[in-house]
């Protein structure tokens, strides 16, 4: 038997990315949960940030900002830039975490990310505690230690991504299949 709650987000796992914003003179780092996809052409994303979080100022007045995909040995770094403000901290030096000047945005990413997501805010959208910033991915940068040489994908898979479930921070772990692979026909 199930038993109801009052309405509540409890879509989980999600991803847990660090979103690093500002400018490479001034910017910042904080922890994002909320992130998704939203178009494959042209290629969009969205984070969801509360207005009153100090990155969220430095986003609105550059108008770009860059998704970084953690991994498991970046667990702590991840949860410290997500308790802790960047009006009060520096949380490149706090956290020993690497800023890399962007390409195609003038915020920095995340050097020890295995895959950084450049992109362009395309609009704002109000919705309560939280603002949905949905945004045009401009470059996508792989570190190369993770490429198949084969195929030449990326190995998510080895990367050690990361994900969150209410409250936790997880380790990728067991593939199950593939897409696709419940009616693929057997030989």
């Amino acid at each position: 038997m199930k038993v109801s709650w009052k309405p509540g987000t409890m879509v989980y796992p999600v991803p847990a990315v660090l979103v690093s914003c500002g400018t490479a003179q001034k910017s910042n780092l904080i922890t994002v949960a909320w992130t998704g996809t939203v178009c494959t052409s042209p290629a969009m994303l969205y984070i969801s940030v509360r207005p009153e979080r100090y990155s969220y100022g430095l986003i609105k007045e550059t108008m770009e900002f860059t998704v970084n995909l953690t991994t498991s040995a970046m667990a702590k770094a991840t949860d410290w830039c997500g308790v802790r403000s960047g009006r009060d901290y520096d949380k490149w030096a706090e956290t020993g975490l690497t800023p890399e000047a962007g390409e195609s945005v003038s915020c920095p990413s995340v050097k020890e990310s295995p895959l950084s997501i450049e992109c362009r805010v395309k609009t704002i959208i109000p919705l309560g505690t939280h603002d949905m910033i949905m945004a045009e991915v401009l470059n996508v940068r792989a570190d190369s230690n993770y490429m198949d040489e084969e195929t030449g994908a990326f190995n998510m898979a080895a990367a050690g991504l990361m994900g969150y479930c209410h409250g936790g921070y997880y380790a990728l772990g067991e593939k199950l299949g593939h897409f696709g692979f419940s009616v693929k026909k057997k030989k």
